[in-house]
């Protein structure tokens, strides 16, 4: 965000050469109006525009047969790596932005039948008589500002993990009917499945290694190479797992969260640390700068330094199980069974404090950060009414909803616009951002 003369504006992200803009002698900045795109802007003439800017071409790039997955993608995604957008302390968030007067955003006064927000039992069974007609979703979304390209049937039981390894065209689902299956990301069939002795709990790529939470273990497979180890220690199921500092840190069903670093003259993870402090069990963990925050049973957030390995700060703003944390720029954004989502910023002393909280209608299992098909970052937050809903951020203003046959527990971003999503029904399945129009007054 730049600051010109004291007037905020928004840089948006796309083509700069002459051609696309440049050439047509208007004498407006190629930057949108914030206080227009507030509804609030008195001046006349105004030196920035009133219009988003033209959205981007695709490059001329064809995506493979099946999920879409390039060949050159290298992992990553999601909102902590982004970078790009600031926003200081509360002054913007859940602010949602006003419609221009006179605008409208239906293109005709046409009659539509008023859908109750559930999905139509019987459309779902191929039985529906009612049409267009009937008043409950024939459709798996709303917004449309998703499409869902292709649901992976094989699990029997609650997907609770997804991986989508750095360099890889495989995507590994993980289940608590105890396999991970591997799924060809150009064809999108099944390319195998491993029976791992156990539910899994989570999933995690990093590096070449894919790590898969189980009880009283870790499994972690190579795949750039036919190495297999198992990771020894904790107690109970292993619910969460990141990678941080040269570390692997596992969320356990006891409350400890452990630590691992690869010997790599000896090809092997060998246990670092243990860390106590929380009384139930670590459901969440996630990683930001220098600092893991984990996210409890007993309804705290834990702040660890990872140069120390000493928890610095104890957050108990929830008042149910925090089911997901996620880093996003400076702040920190916690989910839980309470029915919030909190977002925390740093004081001047350094320590977080609740800057907004936003209240769902139902307690919330995880959260997703990502970027639209235009760059903006969204949050994806997965209720247990079974939808995941679609905001906005700093807004908080609601883009679309996804539901489910059942609960999602996991979700994982792809590249280019993808993103999966994993239910309690052992459904997987792959959606992508649809282009949106810009509606005009």
């Amino acid at each position: 965000m730049d600051v010109e003369g004291g007037r905020r504006v928004f840089n948006r992200l796309g083509p700069s050469s002459s051609s696309d803009y440049g050439n047509n002698n208007n004498d407006k900045q190629q930057k949108v109006c914030f206080h227009w795109r507030q509804g609030k802007c008195t001046r006349y003439p105004c030196a920035f525009l009133h219009s988003e800017l033209p959205t981007s071409s695709s490059n001329g790039k064809r995506a493979h047969q099946g999920f879409g997955v390039e060949d050159n993608y290298r992992g990553g995604g999601g909102l902590r790596r982004s970078g790009v957008y600031s926003f200081n302390k509360s002054n913007t968030w859940g602010r949602v932005q006003s419609q221009q007067p006179g605008s409208s955003s239906s293109s005709s006064n046409r009659t539509v039948v008023k859908k109750i927000e559930k999905v139509c039992n019987h459309w779902v069974q191929g039985s529906c008589k009612f049409g267009d007609n009937c008043k409950y979703l024939h459709k798996w979304s709303t917004g449309d500002c998703f499409t869902l390209l292709a649901p992976l049937e094989g699990h029997q039981m609650a997907v609770t993990g997804i991986a989508l390894p750095s360099g890889s065209d495989k995507l590994y689902t993980g289940s608590q009917d105890e396999t991970v299956r591997v799924w060809d990301c150009q064809s999108g069939q099944l390319a195998g499945a491993v029976n791992v002795g156990g539910a899994v709990g989570c999933m995690l790529s990093e590096g070449p290694w894919v790590f898969v939470g189980l009880t009283n273990l870790v499994k972690a497979w190579n795949i750039q190479t036919p190495t297999e180890l198992t990771l020894n220690g904790p107690v109970g199921q292993v619910y969460s797992l990141v990678a941080g500092n040269g570390l692997l840190f596992a969320g356990t069903q006891e409350g400890t969260i452990l630590a691992w670093k690869f010997n790599v003259a000896a090809n092997c993870f060998e246990p670092a640390a243990s860390l106590k402090g929380h009384t139930l069990a670590v459901v969440t963990l996630v990683v930001g700068g220098n600092r893991m925050y984990s996210g409890s049973m007993d309804h705290s957030i834990k702040v660890w330094n990872l140069e120390t390995l000493q928890c610095i700060q104890t957050l108990p703003g929830h008042t149910d199980v925090v089911m997901s944390v996620l880093c996003w720029d400076q702040f920190l954004l916690s989910a839980s069974l309470d029915k919030t989502v909190k977002v925390w910023a740093a004081t001047e002393a350094g320590n977080l404090e609740v800057t907004y909280t936003h209240t769902e209608e139902h307690g919330i299992l995880t959260l997703c950060g990502m970027h639209d098909s235009e760059g903006k970052p969204v949050l994806l937050c997965s209720c247990n009414d079974n939808s995941i809903r679609a905001y906005d951020l700093p807004s908080f203003s609601e883009r679309g909803k996804i539901w489910g046959k059942k609960e999602v527990r996991s979700i994982q971003i792809g590249p280019g616009g993808l993103f999966f999503t994993g239910e309690g029904s052992g459904q997987v399945r792959v959606w992508k951002w649809s282009a949106e129009a810009t509606a005009t007054s």
